[in-house]
């Protein structure tokens, strides 16, 4: 599931290849096929649109670094929203609650 997600965000980034600047038209069709490679992996509707608007927002914003492409501005910003939505920071398992905590695995 992970390999497919990760190639499939990896063909949504090679639509900004060969660009030399994030225009909104650009971000939009990278934005689609992110969006797409999320759904195929079955990530909620919801946590998709809350995503997308941000590294749409933020996108649009974006000042590239001298030393980066706009490819590779978009995949920074991409890892770096998707880090934070994920939560970036690790947490214990806390397994003395009452009731007792269910864990998936």
């Amino acid at each position: 599931m992970f390999d497919n997600l990760t190639d499939r965000l990896s063909n949504s980034f090679k639509v900004l290849q060969g660009k030399h600047k994030l225009s909104e038209a650009n971000i939009k069709d990278a934005i689609r096929e992110v969006r797409r490679a999320l759904l195929e992996a079955d990530v909620a509707l919801e946590v998709i649109k809350v995503f997308l608007d941000q590294v749409q927002t933020k996108a649009l914003g974006l000042k590239v670094n001298e030393g980066l492409n706009p490819s590779q501005a978009f995949i920074k910003l991409v890892e770096s929203e998707l880090t934070q939505i994920i939560g970036g920071e690790n947490e214990s398992l806390d397994l003395k609650t009452q009731p007792p905590a269910v864990v998936m695995v």
